[in-house]
């Protein structure tokens, strides 16, 4: 098929996750540049797997799309709960942490506004062509191949399920990631044991899910972590202030040894459970034992699933003590496993690997401004979102950060700050001041 239209768009953006999805907002709410985003799945749908009833996010209200960046911004949170009759509601609901099935289904409304954002379209192959990209794009339903040319992508790389090699052959009917739990959790019903692994937030939600049905379910329910413990996510507002453009400039400019070093000591900071979670565990479980009742259920950190046996219609657990290094062995009907997720790295990013620069781990460089290092230099950029997590630290992944990103990314693409991006958005410091280092040397 030949290029469509000649048309050049000023910016395509592959993925419609919510940091895409807010990218497509409030590029809509500037009027001035023909955008296009695609994604293949058919509709928009924010870990859907995961959306368990009475689960809330893990950021304030305000980190939705485009907040964070403009507050008057027809595609608020604040917006889609006034335009749903929901204001006083919220009001007196009095929390700032809000269920995650409303968020899901608040970008979908924001999503349906959006004629720039298309769904069911998948993105096969992009090219550098002179200071252009050439994006091939497919039909998921009918096959259909098109072409565009585009000044600019943004790439929504986001993540994967990740589960440990030695577990993957073992995905099938009855062992699954933490990502597949709400479609598959009709399954569960008649289970005689279960048996969840991890020690993040999702495994917490599973475990509590399962639990508060266990009366009903009459299953064994079993929680075993190779983490230390079963510990909160660190939620001080000191703590928080890491998760802040002040904190990317610190960390962007640290050499790759150090980076490394640092995000090895920072799992607290974006890993563990939150301290309601914990709490509501705790308060259940001391219910489910009053009067002496003992309900089959078993916690166990310091403990590695080493593998797994299938036994007729159960498994054969292998598990490890990480401290007495005992080895342990139960059976189990399901396994969950609350094993996290990895960065993904897209096949159409693949097919120009020669065209971009690699760091000393594989991983590709982005620059400070999003943009992906490549061996010639381009007026016309490739923007990354959510894959940056090794050159601009923790808060890559936090939504509370996603409307920060797409205001420096919208801010290149019009060559003038169109969204205003502070300088000083916290308290703290991350380094000495210039000053202090001047005395120094005196």
């Amino acid at each position: 098929m030949s290029l469509q239209q000649q048309k050049v768009y000023d910016l395509i953006g592959v993925g419609i996750g919510p940091f895409n999805l807010g990218l497509a907002a409030m590029m809509e709410e500037t009027g001035g540049k023909d955008v296009q985003f695609f994604e293949q799945r058919s509709e928009f749908n924010w870990h859907k797997g995961m959306l368990i009833e009475g689960t809330t996010l893990q950021v304030p209200f305000f980190a939705d799309l485009i907040s964070m960046a403009d507050v008057q911004s027809r595609f608020t949170y604040l917006n889609y709960l006034q335009t749903h009759n929901r204001l006083y509601h919220f009001y007196f609901l009095e929390k700032f942490h809000i269920p995650r099935k409303e968020y899901n289904d608040y970008c979908r409304w924001v999503a349906g506004q959006l004629p720039s954002c298309r769904f069911g379209f998948r993105v096969e192959k992009i090219s550098p062509i002179n200071e252009l990209y050439e994006i091939v794009v497919r039909n998921v339903q009918t096959g259909e191949a098109e072409f565009y040319l585009t000044k600019h992508v943004a790439v929504g790389i986001g993540t994967s399920p990740s589960v440990p090699s030695h577990l993957e052959e073992h995905l099938g009917p009855n062992v699954m990631h933490s990502s597949q739990y709400m479609e598959r959790k009709s399954e569960l019903e008649q289970a005689g044991s279960i048996t969840v692994i991890g020690s993040g937030q999702s495994a917490a939600e599973i475990f509590y899910d399962l639990l508060q049905e266990q009366d009903e379910g009459a299953y064994e329910l079993n929680w075993f972590t190779r983490s230390k413990g079963f510990f909160p996510m660190e939620y001080s507002k000191l703590g928080l202030e890491y998760f802040s453009p002040d904190y990317i400039d610190f960390f962007f400019q640290l050499p790759e040894e150090k980076k490394e070093a640092l995000l090895s000591k920072q799992d607290l900071l974006y890993k563990g459970i939150s301290m309601n979670t914990i709490a509501d565990i705790y308060d259940l479980l001391y219910d489910k034992t009053a009067c002496g009742d003992k309900p089959p259920i078993h916690l166990l950190a310091m403990t590695e699933l080493e593998g797994i046996e299938l036994r007729n219609a159960t498994h054969l657990l292998t598990l490890k003590h990480c401290v007495s290094e005992e080895l342990f062995q139960l059976e189990s009907d399901f396994v969950i496993l609350g094993t996290g997720y990895a960065p993904s790295m897209p096949h159409f990013l693949l097919q120009m690997q020669d065209e971009i620069v690699w760091d000393d781990h594989n991983r590709f460089k982005v620059m400070r401004d999003y943009t992906l290092e490549t061996r010639t230099k381009k007026e016309n950029k490739i923007f990354i979102q959510n894959g940056e997590l090794h050159t601009h630290g923790i808060g890559a992944p936090d939504l509370g950060l996603g409307a920060y990103r797409n205001a420096v990314i919208i801010n290149q693409v019009y060559g003038r700050e169109i969204y205003q991006v502070n300088k000083k958005n916290v308290f703290q410091s991350f380094e000495a001041d210039e000053s202090w280092k001047t005395a120094a040397v005196r």
